[in-house]
């Protein structure tokens, strides 16, 4: 997962896989949902990210991850 903002458009990337982009849709009017060949979600852009989102205090915590247990 990857998260980018870019300033010079006040814009944030979201980047749940590496997978490409095969679609784009308004989710509404400041948010994109950018889909893979199968339809699942690969990203979410949100334009005007500023004005919705607290960028000063971004934060990320990791809880265990789920082992494969087969």
């Amino acid at each position: 997962m990857k998260v980018t903002y870019f300033d010079d458009t006040d814009t944030l990337l979201v980047e749940f896989s590496e997978k490409p982009v095969e679609d784009t849709r308004d989710l509404d009017e400041n948010t994109l949902g950018e889909y893979d060949n199968k339809g699942k979600l690969v990203a979410i852009t949100l334009e005007h990210a500023s004005e919705h989102t607290d960028l000063q205090s971004f934060s990320f915590s990791n809880t265990a991850m789920l082992q494969d247990v087969s």
